[in-house]
């Protein structure tokens, strides 16, 4: 019989690190954007949901925003860009990278 181990099946770890931060916490301070992902909000059906792995005076979270200018803000940068050093601003009524 098989042992799962000899399948050699890695497990693949696609969640991120560090403990959850508001957006407000990190607005107007310089962030280092390390990677990005969106899904469906389960909060607002129909809507998309934006979680940002930044790191912030060399400490990674997590944040999770539903903006949508950063969400397509964030789509229009290469992967091969990341991470990248950027400040999240709040523009009139929205929130914007700079």
């Amino acid at each position: 019989m098989n042992q799962f181990k000899d399948f050699k099946i890695k497990p693949e770890i696609n969640h991120f690190t560090g403990d959850k931060i508001k957006i407000d916490k990190i607005l107007n301070v310089p962030i280092v954007i390390i990677d990005y992902k969106i899904e469906q909000s389960k909060a607002k059906v129909g809507t998309q949901l934006l979680t940002l792995q930044i790191e912030k005076s060399g400490t990674r979270h997590v944040v999770f925003t539903g903006s949508t200018v950063l969400l397509q803000m964030i789509q229009k940068v290469d992967k091969e860009k990341f991470p990248f050093i950027s400040t999240i601003v709040k523009e009139n009524e929205y929130l914007e990278f700079t």
